[in-house]
């Protein structure tokens, strides 16, 4: 996908210095940023209390269980 945002010139030159310094394009040093960033978000994950899996990765549950869980009104 290609995009374009507007990086103030103050902050590009320090990026284009850190990049030559480091050996890569700026382009390298801006994706490896927002690659880290959305691994450090924790998008999806929803905590059901009282229903830890056995197996890492897994959850058995069945409707009945759900409700005991979730208070439905």
């Amino acid at each position: 996908m290609h995009t374009t945002i507007d990086i103030p010139d103050s902050l590009y030159r320090k990026l284009k210095s850190r990049a030559g310094n480091e050996g890569r394009s700026v382009r390298e040093l801006v994706l490896g940023a927002l690659r880290k960033d959305a691994r450090d978000v924790n998008l999806g994950r929803i905590s059901w209390p009282g229903a830890a899996p056995k197996r890492p990765g897994t959850l058995d549950l069945d409707n009945a269980k759900i409700f005991e869980i979730i208070p439905f009104p």
